[in-house]
């Protein structure tokens, strides 16, 4: 699946917007953490604990956004963004969100790029289609 920031992909023509997809979590602090970090913070430096979870919470949420768009046909997603917020004292929630998009490669550069993904003729499970007919899963 091709995950933009961007509003349109270079070399691509879109030709289907399959609507709105995002991935959410909500995840509890660790009381041992934040101790932690509350130690760390007075010394200064990464707190590596923090960073991994909120990588690997990144990673649960785009992937939650992917198999959103993967069930509307999709083979990209544009405009992706993160979002998080408090809730409580407590609990964070992170958003991946962007819009899911039928998207054909139309430039020789695009080829290239959607052949290194498997949207590929050559077999590829994840072909571009023409307008309206969804992608497989895969």
């Amino acid at each position: 699946m091709l995950v933009v920031t961007s509003n349109d992909i270079p070399g691509w023509e879109i030709r289907q917007v399959c609507g709105e997809v995002f991935g959410l979590t909500v995840r509890s602090r660790n009381a041992f953490s934040q101790m932690g970090a509350g130690f760390k913070s007075l010394v200064g430096g990464e707190l590596k604990g923090m960073t991994s979870n909120l990588v690997n919470s990144r990673n649960e949420v785009m992937g939650r956004m992917i198999e959103e768009a993967r069930n509307r046909g999709a083979n990209a997603v544009i405009a992706m963004r993160f979002d998080t917020s408090e809730m409580g004292d407590t609990w964070t929630e992170i958003c991946a969100y962007g819009t899911a998009v039928i998207a054909v490669p139309v430039t020789d550069a695009a080829r290239e790029t959607a052949a290194l993904l498997g949207y590929s003729q050559a077999g590829g499970s994840h072909q571009p289609a023409p307008p309206a007919q969804p992608i497989p899963a895969g």
